[in-house]
């Protein structure tokens, strides 16, 4: 019955890799199928912005579909999530240089990311467990990714080297293939490892969490001293809105990531406290990112970027305040920490909500421009 039992996750385990590197091709050949049809890369940039997560977010959705043996019913509610964010990312008549393109660009993935957690959860994404586990996979994923990268990097590095010793510059092949179909095909190989090399991630997480947040809390501090100090205000410019907030999204997913390494039934520790620093500096912050637009919008009026920033960092205001609330609470014993997972767990949705409202409703209200 062992032998069996070996032999079949043997079995298993080798279907699950052709899946893997088959749906990692498929996604690498789908990103250059346009380029048969004319639309290149280095010509219709705009294209490949609006739609690079269709690309490959379709086939890890498959992965788990295949992994997870989910039903013909979450099958067809998937693919038509998926259907409707094609035809809006290429039926909006943007205007050219569209700031709301942008805004498309940027939040169609984020909503579109909560469609691969509900193939990822099997059907239960109602469980917050469940839930925690899907923002452990994205970060180890987030982590696999890099590492493929930096590789990626190094070997094409080492080609254009040996390459241009022969008189041959490897640099358009490159742009147009490497780099794009890796991109793609890395996400795909990248879930893969994750979900096969899950002890190796599994020590990876509490140890970033830890070396981190303590960082990200001294850098919130001195940034808060120093405008404090010098009396100066905040640029909200779109590049300066987009970093900052990316900035707190990041504190929130080093939040997640803690949250998701720690035992809920252990003790507060001094990390705990390191946590709450976090969140307090992070809230501080948030507010005078809300002052800063506020005031431009009374100046200056609603813009695309504008409305989009507002309702991210109140968004992430709600969720800062509360978590700082559930913290300190488990930290006085008057709170469990598993309510500060489900808090973190329930939440998640807000966010992908408010990134569908701004790819679907803000360009047509705005205009597309």
């Amino acid at each position: 019955m062992a032998l069996l039992d070996t032999l079949t996750n043997r079995t298993n385990a080798r279907n699950e890799a052709i899946l893997a590197f088959t749906l990692a091709l498929a996604a690498a050949v789908l990103i250059k199928i346009p380029a048969l049809f004319g639309i290149h890369l280095d010509q219709h940039e705009s294209f490949y912005l609006r739609n690079m997560s269709l690309f490959v977010l379709p086939m890890l959705t498959g992965y788990f579909i295949w992994k997870r043996q989910l039903g013909a019913q979450t099958l067809i509610g998937l693919a038509i999530a998926f259907i409707a964010a094609g035809i809006i990312a290429n039926s909006y008549p943007f205007d050219k240089g569209s700031d709301t393109e942008v805004l498309l660009a940027l939040h169609l993935p984020i909503a579109l990311w909560l469609i691969v957690g509900i193939a990822y959860a099997g059907g239960r994404w109602h469980q917050p467990g469940r839930r925690m586990e899907f923002v452990r996979f994205s970060g180890e994923l987030f982590i696999y990714f890099v590492l493929l990268a930096l590789g990626g990097g190094v070997l094409s590095g080492f080609m254009a080297l040996i390459f241009g010793t022969i008189g041959i510059d490897i640099e358009p092949v490159f742009e147009s293939w490497l780099l794009p179909c890796g991109a793609t095909g890395g996400v795909i190989v990248a879930s893969w490892l994750v979900e096969t090399r899950k002890s190796m991630t599994e020590n990876i997480a509490p140890v970033l969490a830890r070396l981190f947040s303590p960082l990200f809390a001294i850098i919130l501090i001195t940034f808060l001293g120093t405008m404090l100090w010098t009396g100066g205000g905040m640029d909200i410019e779109r590049d300066i809105l987009i970093a900052f907030d990316m900035l707190l999204l990041i504190i929130i997913g080093l939040l997640l990531y803690s949250i998701s390494s720690r035992d809920p039934n252990s003790s507060p520790s001094a990390f705990d406290m390191v946590q709450v620093v976090l969140l307090v500096s992070a809230l501080l912050a948030d507010v005078v990112a809300l002052w800063a637009i506020t005031e431009r919008i009374t100046e200056l009026g609603f813009t695309p970027n504008r409305l989009a920033a507002l309702g991210m960092n109140i968004i992430l205001l709600v969720n800062l305040a509360w978590s700082t609330v559930l913290y300190i609470r488990f930290l006085s014993g008057r709170g469990s920490f598993q309510s500060i997972e489900q808090w973190q767990t329930d939440y998640l949705p807000v966010y992908a909500g408010w990134a569908a409202i701004v790819a679907i409703a803000l360009p047509p209200l705005f205009g597309f421009i």
